[in-house]
């Protein structure tokens, strides 16, 4: 029998601009870094996934080292203007997995939605696990490019070795590829293009099927609106993934779960579908 727990590493606030863009083109960047309004405190979800003996992480959430003075590169605009975290050393991933009765050591398999820091800033947590990763995300966060893209490559563990995920042409519905991480089709890893180019989510398949969506949408309800958001490069590569999520979500009893939706812990607990 498959579980599935929700984890909280801490608490994040995003302009509304980011959460749900405003604009096109470079005033959607703008927009974005200085819009007056911030959403409530989101929470940081990490998905673990128990499957018998086997368990899978879906992200590694954030880590309380976002408080340190310098961790957070201060030339740049998004760290000064677009994020504000709240996250306690006992919000981290390994003290969330210790009250659970998971040792770290216990974990398989980690599969990183993207690299973007409040979902790879727990990796310390993850020794000896295998990690995945799409091998576009991993290329596109590397270097200083990857640092103007919002990546934090240098605050990687110097161990880490990510394993690159192999799609194949394998449809999911809607989605023409998949990766099968489990070798059952009980797990997995879709392409869902958008907050990143490289962005993935995992499909837990079932009677009720589960959707952990990472940052494809702040909420279900910006999913279901078609509202894009700020960070995503390309707004209609985006809305084609929020499209192809909802169709899937006709096609089977489907629950959506992304990251930082206050609610996806509601509708995990109540299976309640798209």
């Amino acid at each position: 029998m498959t579980k599935i727990h929700a984890i909280s590493t801490g608490l994040v606030q995003v302009r509304q601009a980011q959460a749900s863009s405003k604009g096109h083109g470079v005033a959607r960047v703008l927009n974005m870094l200085t819009d007056k309004d911030w959403t409530e405190w989101l929470p940081i979800y990490v998905w673990v996934i128990e499957q018998g003996v086997r368990v899978v992480l879906v992200d590694t959430g954030e880590t309380s080292r976002v408080h340190e003075l310098g961790y957070h590169p201060s030339w740049h605009p998004f760290y000064r203007r677009g994020a504000r975290f709240s996250v306690a050393p006992e919000d981290e991933l390994g003290p969330q997995l210790r009250n659970l009765g998971i040792k770290p050591a216990d974990v398989s398999d980690v599969i990183l939605t993207h690299l973007h820091t409040d979902h790879a800033g727990g990796l310390r947590h993850v020794v000896g696990s295998r990690t995945w990763v799409n091998p576009s995300e991993l290329s596109r966060a590397q270097g200083m490019m990857g640092r103007l893209n919002g990546y934090l490559p240098h605050r990687w563990p110097k161990w880490w070795e990510p394993r690159a995920l192999e799609f194949k042409d394998a449809p999911v519905g809607p989605f023409s590829q998949s990766a099968d991480l489990t070798g059952n089709g009980e797990i997995l890893v879709i392409p869902t293009p958008g907050h990143t180019p490289a962005h993935v989510s995992v499909l837990v398949q079932g009677s009720t099927s589960v959707l952990l969506a990472g940052d494809t949408s702040y909420t279900q309800a910006l999913l279901q609106a078609g509202k894009v958001d700020g960070v995503s490069p390309d707004e209609e590569v985006s809305r084609k993934t929020m499209e192809r999520i909802l169709e899937l979500g006709r096609e089977r009893p489907l629950v959506y779960l992304p990251s930082h939706d206050p609610e996806s812990l509601a509708r995990l607990t109540a299976s309640k579908t798209l």
